[in-house]
């Protein structure tokens, strides 16, 4: 009898898994789930169940956030390499035999179709920061050589495929743990010099590169169309423009503060292609304007430099490499969706993260959210 009367309650059973969850980052969250729910209703509302397949995937998110929040990090490093050679594999796999739509190879039928690229965004970063942890106070320059070989061969593959979008969170990721490993600035200011003469060259000598029949040596095509589209939109402005134009006319038309919620003209009356997926920020500033927008914006940024407190506060240094490459995943997420909707940036397929409609980005959003929650939780367990 009395072992009934002993028995934990459900409260007691739950209170262990809520205890160490990090409010600063949930609240962040929650403002922009709000803030996506509220406009995939209003740009998504004509397009059957995109909103409640929405909802249900920022649930299945949760889901998998609470899940991964529980494993430790010590057991998450245990998955790393297991993650990084499967994941490559499938890639491998696709290069040989994926599928191809629309002229581009990223899937695979293993019974359900899968995109393995989206695994190396997870896989990655474990993989980097369980290097940099196997070598802690040991490192030398060719171990920061290892690590790039082992980012330079899935993002070359995923280039292959080709999907820039993918291949830039990767290679993101990746960057970001090897230089908060310890990188030379020695080694980091080269490259950032030559890519702002390349730009500066660029849009210099435009009218020359962007001329019709010349063509640019290394990328495709359609990745040359999409830079001169971006230096010039006009060229092409119901063609190759059509995307950049409307969605800065989107953004224009939404003024200091917005048209209101479901009074967006371009989107409603389809001029913003998109609207639900890639281009959906160009909806929400039509109707919110620049309050709407600095309110968006605000509420990455709390995110990111939560998460990136979460790195510097982690007990180990493979905890702090992946928090500090997760949250860097978020601030690039953000960045290059309202950078190419906005005319800054060339366009690419990268959503905005809560607000943007996808399944299966919204799972990486949570794995990365549950691992960020991981290694907070596991730092108040130190302390305590």
């Amino acid at each position: 009898m009395a072992a009934v009367f002993d028995k934990p309650s459900v409260r007691q059973r739950l209170t262990p898994m809520l205890q160490g969850f990090d409010g600063p980052l949930a609240f962040a969250v929650f403002l922009l789930a709000c803030a996506g729910l509220l406009t995939m209703y209003s740009s998504g509302y004509d397009h059957g169940v995109r909103f409640y397949d929405h909802a249900r995937n920022m649930v299945l998110a949760g889901s998998i956030m609470f899940v991964v929040a529980q494993v430790p990090p010590q057991r998450l490093m245990s998955f790393a390499v297991p993650l990084y050679v499967v994941g490559v594999g499938l890639l491998i796999a696709v290069a040989l035999f994926g599928i191809t739509k629309k002229g581009a190879r990223r899937w695979i039928n293993l019974g359900v179709v899968i995109q393995p690229s989206e695994i190396l965004k997870i896989a990655m970063p474990l993989m980097l920061a369980w290097w940099f942890q196997k070598r802690e106070g040991q490192l030398r320059p060719l171990d920061y050589l290892v690590a790039g070989a082992l980012l330079a061969v899935p993002v070359g593959l995923i280039v292959k495929q080709p999907d820039l979008g993918t291949a830039v969170l990767v290679l993101t990721a990746g960057m970001a743990v090897i230089f908060f490993a310890g990188l030379s600035w020695k080694l980091i200011i080269p490259p950032v010099v030559l890519g702002i003469v390349a730009v500066v060259l660029v849009v210099s000598f435009e009218p020359m590169l962007c001329a019709d029949g010349y063509r640019w040596p290394v990328l495709h095509d359609y990745q040359q169309q999409r830079i001169c589209t971006l230096l010039d939109p006009t060229k092409d402005p119901l063609g190759k423009g059509f995307h950049i134009i409307q969605g800065m006319i989107a953004i224009g038309s939404g003024g200091l503060f917005g048209k209101g919620f479901m009074q967006g003209t371009q989107t409603h009356l389809e001029f913003i292609p998109e609207r639900t997926t890639d281009f959906i920020f160009a909806a929400y500033s039509e109707e919110f304007g620049l309050l709407g927008n600095l309110f968006l914006i605000a509420s990455f940024l709390f995110l990111v430099l939560r998460g990136l407190a979460i790195a510097i506060e982690a007990p180990t240094l493979f905890a702090r490499l992946l928090a500090g490459a997760i949250t860097m995943i978020f601030f690039t997420y953000a960045f290059v969706n309202m950078g190419m909707v906005s005319g800054i940036l060339p366009v690419v397929g990268v959503p905005l993260p809560f607000i943007s409609y996808g399944g299966t980005a919204m799972v990486t959003l949570g794995l990365g959210l549950g691992i960020l929650m991981s290694i907070s939780k596991s730092k108040r367990l130190v302390q305590s």
